[in-house]
């Protein structure tokens, strides 16, 4: 079984004028603590995103594991550590059949239901949300809250992301409840590095 750092950081490329301004921003992150990186990107074509993807591998060397969102195949051929997909993106199983037994595989899921069947399969971790209303998807899911949190744990032994409008305000909470792993992308963009040391200090429960 993996162990996922308590933050997971996410990166959007739509919200970086380029891929020069998206690497300055990963290396701020990781020299904030941020050690796993979600690469997703839903408007580029796979030739950008293969680009974009093999450059971020560059500029972040043995810094952070990447995991690759949407994209077995890109995972695979711009070197990524993992793939992350959703319910309505290739299976886990066809996923794995494409990134090998060795590299991540992660699955998103919204409801007991999802949780349960992806319990079931070859996924490294699971997870759940949106946890709280977000902005960072166009038409994002039912918010599940903390309960749903709760209710993931209980369902499945492999890590637990938690994902969706999740803040450092917030992340405690979420925390308690059940997950491993909180995963963000807006509340990290303005000031990478401050923000991610600011959440590593908020995961402590003396905070």
């Amino acid at each position: 079984m993996i162990t996922l750092p308590r933050l997971y950081a996410i990166v959007d490329p739509a919200r970086f004028p380029d891929t020069e301004a998206l690497c300055a921003s990963v290396r701020e992150l990781i020299a904030g603590g941020v050690t796993v990186l979600q690469y997703r990107n839903k408007t580029g074509n796979a030739r950008q995103m293969l680009d974009q993807a093999r450059e971020l591998k560059r500029c972040v060397a043995s810094g952070a594991k990447l995991v690759m969102n949407d994209r077995a195949d890109l995972c695979v051929a711009g070197g990524f550590d993992g793939v992350h997909v959703g319910q309505d993106d290739l299976s886990p199983e066809g996923a794995r059949k494409v990134i090998g037994p060795g590299l991540w595989l992660g699955v998103s899921c919204h409801n007991p239901g999802q949780v349960a069947v992806a319990d079931q399969t070859s996924a490294d971790y699971i997870a759940i949300g949106p946890v709280f209303p977000t902005s960072s998807k166009a038409n994002p899911d039912p918010t599940v809250g903390i309960e749903g949190v709760r209710r993931a744990r209980a369902l499945t032994r492999k890590p637990l992301v938690a994902i969706g409008g999740i803040t450092r305000a917030n992340a405690r909470s979420v925390l308690d409840a059940g997950a491993d792993s909180i995963a963000v992308i807006s509340d990290l963009y303005a000031d990478p590095r401050h923000a991610a040391a600011e959440f590593f200090r908020s995961f402590s429960p003396a905070s």
